[in-house]
């Protein structure tokens, strides 16, 4: 009995740990979640993989995850979209790992050409929040609008006029710049 104790005190203070670290994981991607969806918000954890495992189910279209850990991310990276953008997130993750700038800029262009490329949803949001730490964390928010052009939105298609625009027009990663955002 005596050495049950400390093992089942051990275990105990493990799992409380996790659930502890899962919380702190859910609450620190929700960073980047709108106030009217925060609650019901899904939150996943990437794996090196590019799969992910869910650490909140929720009852929104809205996913959020942390991106800290990529490579050339700010300290504190959060970022949200639509569950149906996963896809295209987890394509962007295959690239990003490609080190050589080159070498990924390539594949994703022949991915654009062969038709491989993934397509977010028209019309969804990708809000990002990240920063040296999460007091000094700034948010951006795009709009994918995958094949859109200026021609077809009456959206400019460079910065400057002091208003939103069109980035990388024609192609699936088309999507409308918000400023001051």
């Amino acid at each position: 009995m005596k050495i049950m104790i400390p093992i089942i005190l051990g275990a105990l203070a493990i799992s409380t740990c996790a659930v502890a670290q899962t919380s702190e994981e859910i609450d620190r991607a929700l960073t980047a979640a709108p106030r009217n969806m925060h609650d019901g918000a899904t939150v996943i954890k990437w794996k090196a993989d590019y799969t992910y495992e869910t650490l909140k189910k929720g009852t929104n279209k809205l996913v959020c995850y942390d991106r800290s850990a990529e490579a050339g991310r700010p300290a504190f990276a959060v970022q949200c979209t639509t569950l149906g953008n996963l896809p295209r997130v987890a394509q962007n993750r295959k690239f990003e790992a490609i080190a050589d700038k080159s070498a990924r800029q390539a594949a994703i262009d022949a991915a654009e050409k062969d038709g491989t490329r993934v397509k977010p949803e028209f019309g969804s949001v990708f809000i990002s929040v990240s920063g040296p730490d999460k007091e000094h964390a700034h948010q951006h928010t795009t709009i994918a609008v995958p094949g859109a052009t200026k021609e077809t939105l009456g959206l400019p298609d460079t910065p400057g006029q002091g208003g939103a625009w069109v980035m990388n027009p024609g192609t699936s990663t088309a999507h409308i710049m918000t400023p001051g955002s």
